[in-house]
């Protein structure tokens, strides 16, 4: 998935928490929302804070579909909570390939 379809899938599914996302499909779409928040904070504060606003609950989805695509659930996020063991644990459920899991019928998603 190139970085512009990651965008547009994510835009899409803006609080779609069913189904899966694939690795590409997340990490592009995380590279974006880094990249235009530091853009519109260098603007202005407030419109990095409105971008950061408007792109939350999507950044969430898209977490949980990639979950999901690990076979686990998302409410994994949570262990986010957890300072330091909780943010590796995380990145590294965020990290491993896709598999046969619950959420897609036994298909992981495009790779």
């Amino acid at each position: 998935m190139t970085f512009t379809d990651s965008i547009k899938t994510c835009f899409n599914k803006y609080a779609t928490f069913e189904g899966t996302a694939s690795r590409s499909e997340y990490w592009w779409f995380l590279l974006f929302l880094f990249l235009g928040g530091a853009a519109a904070n260098v603007i202005s504060e407030t419109l990095g804070a409105l971008f950061t606003l408007a792109t939350i609950l999507p950044s969430i989805a898209a977490a949980c579909r990639r979950l999901h695509d690990t076979d686990r659930s998302g409410w994994w996020q949570l262990i986010w909570l957890v300072p330091v063991i909780g943010w590796i644990i995380l990145i590294v459920f965020l990290v491993q390939e896709g598999r046969p899991n619950r959420y897609s019928q036994g298909l992981p998603a495009a790779i």
